[in-house]
């Protein structure tokens, strides 16, 4: 008996040693993929790294050998402009250059304004900030981030030559410099490092649309075959939208002139369509009790999706095969809430406000510089479409920046003797943070850590960075930090529950204007707008329950889908060689719709009856086609109001 209790004692210890070991492999693991970036990064990321530390002290070094008085904003220039492709750099460079030339000019005009009067100065500098952040919210890509770069460009130039405001040109001029310096270094480093530009962007362009082409025909056949999985055709719009965000800077780099941006928008947008008009499809058949289909992309799908797929593939082959003379336009723009507007100008004016407060109550010696990096972190984040989780991340980065400062300026910065020293003693740090730059899971820590690490350094020609300067400026830094992050959770903050709710009624006052006589907006426009504003609902759907953004979901697909086809009615009612009592009777149901919608399906079935009735009395090919497309809209719009959102 004694033995059989060793025994089981024996089982036991064996199950916990080979439970501790399984934990350990699996925490070993877990660590391994963590830093995997860092021991077994990829070439592509020790490219970009590298050639971003090495343009980020090149520019520190031409900075100092220029004998300008901060050289540490040259290398935050660098870090700025460095992206992961040379297109997105090439839109961020000149939209920079830009804002900061107007930026320097609003300074100029500030402190000739108010020489002597702070509180107005301040005043108007907040206003004209939270202005900026406003107006930047409407705007797409880099531009915004010009328009933002302004308005934090006026607050450092302005609160740089505060003391002496005789200075404020020279200020301004050195700024310039600075700017122009870093973006020169950036792109002289990035085109020896991508000497294949023009054809590498033609490859990833047509891999791009190929496979957006690819991940919709997957979900058209879904569809066709009666499967409709919301998930899954959110997930597609997802990888449109994300393509289409990137056109622009694949045709900065190929060169501008013949329209492959264009043709590569175009065919987006045709996909977009084709999935819309596949899932209306799908809805009727479910409707009918026909069931599924069997039909597969190109070859045996309706008509209709067979004419956009050819149209899709025609513009993919214009992209590809540019011809010459060619004048083809097309562009779509995403759409903002003005609420969104009002509350991100609001915050960025109520924080240089406050911080104005700060610096006057308690008379902190180092209150211009706060309030500098108060604007710049407040032109950094105000265009994100989170801010609040992109603060956090920003602080944590922050800290291991003032970390690794410290370091620095204790043991590394003391043994130094020349600038050349100093760049080769950066490049461990710098190319890390490049590293980090290149990964989702850390790159919100490196946004912060690679552009203030030399800042907070602030190596100069005339005088060592001694320990006291250093800990005033790091802790200036990160109450800079801290202190927006608190604005943004405290001042109007940004809740996607709210902004969930908002989004669907906005949607809601789109949908009826749609059926209005003099509108305007056009199938593509209206299905890219559409799938922009649910991409974005589900990029910042944190906390929200699934079965809640489900439902949601598939109320966004439902009312892209009415819209589809409330723009193809007016469309078809503007037709000419329509019979005018057609054209009266389809004119009559988007009144109706446009006054109550609640009424559609009642107004759909009349408005069919007719319209159906006429396809007897009818010969004209041309006017049946447009009559019996009528009928389809009719139907999809009646089905897609009898359909309710399902979470199950």
């Amino acid at each position: 008996m004694h033995g059989a209790k060793g025994r089981n004692a024996s089982f036991k210890a064996v199950g916990v040693f080979a439970r501790i070991r399984a934990d350990l492999h699996q925490s070993r693991a877990s660590w391994h993929h963590k830093v995997h970036w860092l021991v077994a990064p990829s070439l592509g990321d020790v490219a970009f790294a590298t050639r971003s530390a090495l343009a980020a002290g090149l520019s520190l070094l031409i900075a100092m050998w220029m004998e300008l008085d901060s050289p540490q904003w040259a290398p935050l220039t660098v870090w700025v402009v460095a992206q992961s492709s040379r297109g997105e750099s090439l839109s961020k460079a000149r939209w920079r250059i830009a804002g900061t030339v107007l930026g320097c000019v609003i300074a100029i005009g500030l402190i000739s304004a108010f020489p002597q009067a702070p509180a107005l100065f301040f005043c108007v500098l907040a206003l004209w900030i939270g202005i900026c952040c406003g107006l930047a919210t409407f705007l797409q890509s880099y531009r915004a981030y010009g328009l933002v770069l302004t308005g934090f460009t006026s607050a450092i130039v302005a609160t740089g030559a505060i003391s002496q405001p005789d200075d404020v040109f020279n200020v301004a001029i050195a700024r310039g410099t600075y700017i122009i310096l870093g973006v020169v270094c950036e792109a002289v480093l990035a085109m020896l490092f991508t000497p294949s530009l023009r054809e590498q962007a033609r490859k990833n362009l047509e891999q791009r649309l190929d496979g957006a082409l690819k991940a919709v025909t997957a979900c058209v056949n879904d569809l066709v075959n009666g499967k409709i999985h919301p998930q899954s055709h959110a997930q597609v719009l997802t990888t449109l939208v994300t393509a289409n965000s990137r056109i622009e800077f694949d045709a900065l780099e190929i060169g501008q002139g013949k329209h492959i941006a264009d043709h590569a928008r175009a065919a987006l947008s045709e996909m977009m369509v084709m999935l819309a008009r596949a899932r209306g499809g799908a809805l009727l058949a479910q409707a009918d009790g026909t069931g599924p289909a069997t039909a597969t992309v190109p070859l045996s799908v309706p008509l209709a999706l067979r004419d956009d797929y050819n149209r899709i593939q025609q513009h993919i082959y214009a992209t590809e095969h540019p011809i010459k003379g060619d004048h083809f336009r097309f562009q779509t723009a995403s759409r903002r809430h003005a609420q969104e507007a009002v509350e991100n100008g609001i915050r960025s004016c109520a924080g240089i406000l406050a911080g104005w407060l700060v610096w006057e109550i308690t008379a902190w010696p180092a209150g211009a510089g706060f309030i500098s990096f108060v604007a710049l972190v407040y032109g950094l984040l105000a265009t994100r479409e989170n801010p609040i989780l992109a603060s956090g991340a920003f602080f944590k980065g922050a800290v291991w920046c003032a970390v690794v400062a410290a370091l620095y300026v204790l043991i590394v910065l003391p043994a130094l003797t020349a600038p050349e020293f100093l760049l080769v003693a950066l490049m461990v740090p710098m190319t890390i943070g490049g590293l980090a730059a290149r990964q989702p899971a850390t790159a919100g820590y490196a946004f912060s850590f690679n552009m203030f690490l030399p800042v907070l350094l602030g190596p100069t020609n005339q005088s060592r960075y001694d320990e006291q300067a250093f800990f005033n400026g790091a802790l200036c830094f990160l109450i800079a930090v801290l202190f927006v992050g608190w604005t943004y959770r405290v001042v109007l903050p940004f809740r996607p529950d709210s902004h969930m709710v908002r989004t669907g009624r906005w949607r809601q006052q789109r949908l009826r204007a749609l059926a209005a006589q003099s509108g305007k907006t056009t199938l593509q426009q209206w299905l890219s707008e559409s799938a922009d504003s649910l991409v974005r609902i589900l990029r910042n759907a944190q906390g929200i329950s699934e079965a809640t953004q489900l439902a949601y979901m598939q109320n966004q697909f439902r009312l892209t889908n009415i819209g589809m086809n409330i723009i193809i009615l007016r469309d078809i009612q503007r037709d000419q060689a329509l019979p005018p009592p057609v054209r009266r009777v389809v004119r009559v149901f988007l009144r109706k719709w446009h006054q109550d919608a609640a009424q559609t399906v009642r107004w759909s079935s009349m408005t069919q009856g007719w319209l159906a009735r006429q396809l007897g009395l009818i010969s004209d090919t041309h006017v049946r086609a447009q009559i019996e497309k009528a009928i389809g809209s009719l139907r999809l719009i009646a089905a897609e109001h009898r359909s309710t959102p399902n979470v199950d």
